[in-house]
């Protein structure tokens, strides 16, 4: 029962705290091996084998060294530092608090909006209007329940905390490095494609989460046809998702390091957006991370009481 306990302890600190600005954090650590490997690695021949290589033995040690640590620990330390290492891999709060914060700031001024949504997202936001401030912020609230709630939780129930903390790795790697970019192509390309794979299972679930609690049955059709709308294999489903929610349209050109992306549409209604659909938004947020923390502490519970009657056989 020690895992289910430390996913409960783990997501009650994210809800109380959110991401830890002022202590060590393991995504900050993660970046900075990022980083130390591209400046070096990312140039000239064999760029897509090098980042290949990076990508595979970042992920693979995170798995071995938390896989490690906790094998050595006694039973309750071993639950504490799960409780912290969950803690630092979930960002449902921290999240919704950067959103609401976006909304917030456009009220003040467009150019406050453009500061604040470039915190969390990776477009470009200098010349973005005010529409699109908020279209660029809901979107992100959408893509990132799954990338930081609930594949975490995914991976969590799957593998455990090293799973978790290995599935962190990849996203790291992906936010950092998996771009289209004439930087980024070759070297970048493992990294992407290894994001997509771990996101597959997760990003349709988080969609069926969203779902659910709306109790409206068309919305599904809506996801199956809109799902695809995206450069990404994933992003779009609970983008989509949000998009039937709100009844409003996501997607369209972007800007990326100075490049133009012309992204497909999801949805049709171009209408504007306001406060009350960031409000709505969190609202199926929150509802869908506490269906995936139940479906993932009864995952984990199942697991534990298998192992036990398993030994006393």
């Amino acid at each position: 029962m020690i895992n289910a306990l430390s996913l409960l302890i783990g997501w009650v600190l994210d809800l109380l705290f959110g991401d830890p600005a002022r202590l060590p954090h393991p995504v900050v650590w993660f970046g900075r091996a990022i980083a130390f490997c591209e400046h070096r690695l990312n140039k000239g021949s064999h760029r897509r084998l090098k980042g290949a290589l990076t990508a595979l033995t970042l992920i693979a040690l995170v798995f071995v060294i938390t896989f490690a640590l906790l094998i050595v620990l006694p039973p309750l330390a071993r639950m504490a530092v799960e409780a912290i290492l969950i803690f630092y891999c979930l960002a449902g709060t921290t999240l919704i608090r950067e959103v609401r914060q976006v909304f917030l700031a456009l009220d003040r001024s467009l150019d406050e909006g453009r500061r604040q949504v470039a915190r969390i997202v990776g477009r470009d936001t200098a010349n973005l209007s005010a529409q699109e401030v908020r279209t660029a912020a809901l979107e992100t609230l959408a893509e990132n329940l799954s990338d930081g709630v609930i594949a975490p939780l995914f991976w969590l129930a799957l593998l455990g905390v090293p799973g978790m903390m290995a599935y962190k790795m990849v996203n790291t790697l992906d936010s950092m490095i998996g771009y289209r970019t004439d930087r980024y192509r070759d070297f970048g390309c493992w990294a992407a494609h290894i994001d997509d794979v771990a996101n597959y299972i997760p990003a349709r679930l988080t969609a069926l989460l969203m779902i659910l609690p709306s109790f409206r049955p068309s919305l599904f059709a809506f996801v199956h046809r809109n799902g695809r709308n995206h450069a990404s294999p994933n992003s779009g489903y609970p983008e989509a998702a949000l998009a039937g929610i709100l009844d409003c349209r996501f997607g369209g050109p972007h800007d990326y390091f100075g490049q133009r992306f012309d992204k497909p549409y999801i949805g049709s209604n171009d209408r504007e957006l306001t406060t009350e659909d960031m409000r709505i938004a969190v609202r199926v947020n929150r509802r869908a991370e506490v269906l995936m923390v139940i479906l993932t502490a009864l995952t984990l519970v199942s697991f534990e009481i298998i192992a036990y009657l398993c030994n006393l056989i």
